[in-house]
């Protein structure tokens, strides 16, 4: 497989966690290629005295599958380098290195991208209006044609945890009012389910859902979203998925209640990210369901306070790689599946 990896912002640690996976990842039979600057992953190989073989590429066309070296599919975007910094030529960078990267995939050059962080001031200093890769990136789907919904699901293949987020970059007090402009549980319930199916090959998938006020409202006395719409939409919803719920948040994670689950929908963003990253901090990967590409990251920052000083961890994104490689080779098999079936179907004709 050819798996793309975006470097991130350059100022962050998104180059060095690369350099340090391509290492660890050396001996696999996948070929990666870094989609950004070439000048920038010199740089760091050079300051952190990383032997790393790189070679600068311009087209993907007649590149051999092979993992001896490091190749970078280098962009004309120059950038000065201000390590640990916010700043605009950054996140320019970056933005064009996700958008190179995800037009690669669509076009089947690629099989799958796994992307280093972005720093969001960055990218809006560079003008872009978006929260980060997950709008972004279905952005840039549907601009192909492509009938995308994006949505966020945390994974840790250690803990068996999966958790996904029915809404993500919003104000709390905007929460309640965006999942009912949403269409409710039911599109969150329906695209994960489908993920678990496609990307995780779960036939049956088993969901929790969390609820939206503290202990979930105890039958309306803190809130009245349970009451009045959650919790009858999911036993509507029951006719129609394995569902449960719905649960408080601090009770299910703290019981351990996630591990007779195979994913959570969480309903805000900390709600889910917050136990997440307590269970599965250096091992946790984003995958964004709902596209017709693969795409992973690791689960953190861009780590500014430690930028360019040789200590940073690449477990998050060695795991978010093999992810994104066991996502790929799940639809290529559900692919070819299809194709079976569908030429058995035309021969008993």
């Amino acid at each position: 497989m050819r798996i793309l990896w975006t470097h991130g912002d350059a100022n962050g640690i998104g180059p060095e966690i690369l350099l340090k996976a391509f290492k660890a990842r050396r001996q696999s039979e996948h070929c990666y290629i870094v989609v950004g600057s070439y000048c920038v992953m010199k740089f760091y190989a050079k300051e952190l005295g990383f032997q790393v073989p790189i070679e600068e590429i311009h087209s993907l066309d007649g590149l051999p599958l092979s993992n001896e070296r490091l190749y970078v599919l280098s962009l004309s975007c120059p950038i000065k380098m201000k390590v640990g910094t916010v700043q605009a030529d950054a996140g320019a960078l970056s933005m064009q290195a996700i958008e190179t990267a995800a037009k690669l995939c669509l076009a089947g050059k690629a099989d799958a991208m796994v992307t280093a962080p972005i720093h969001k001031e960055a990218i809006q200093a560079a003008g872009y209006a978006f929260q980060g890769h997950t709008d972004f990136l279905e952005f840039l789907c549907r601009k192909e044609g492509y009938n995308a919904k994006a949505q966020m699901i945390l994974a840790d293949r250690h803990t068996k945890l999966r958790v996904a987020l029915a809404t993500v970059h919003v104000p709390l007090r905007e929460v309640s009012e965006t999942l009912r402009a949403s269409g409710g549980l039911r599109p969150h319930i329906a695209s994960l389910v489908q993920a678990l199916r496609r990307d995780f090959g779960i036939r049956s998938p088993k969901i929790a859902v969390l609820g939206l006020n503290p202990h979930s409202s105890d039958n309306g006395v803190i809130g009245r979203e349970e009451v009045e719409w959650i919790q009858p939409e999911l036993d509507a919803l029951k006719k129609e998925f394995e569902v449960s719920g719905v649960f408080a948040a601090d009770g299910f994670f703290g019981a351990k209640h996630y591990k007779h689950f195979d994913a959570v929908l969480a309903l805000y963003h900390d709600q889910g990210l917050i136990p997440f990253k307590m269970l599965a901090f250096e091992t946790g990967v984003n995958v964004t369901a709902g596209l017709p590409i693969v795409r992973t990251s690791p689960d953190h920052g861009t780590a500014f306070d430690i930028a360019g000083k040789g200590i940073a961890n690449p477990k998050s994104v060695i795991e978010a790689t093999y992810l994104a490689e066991e996502i790929a080779e799940a639809r290529r098999q559900m692919l070819t599946q299809s194709h079976s079936y569908c030429e058995a179907g035309q021969h008993s004709r």
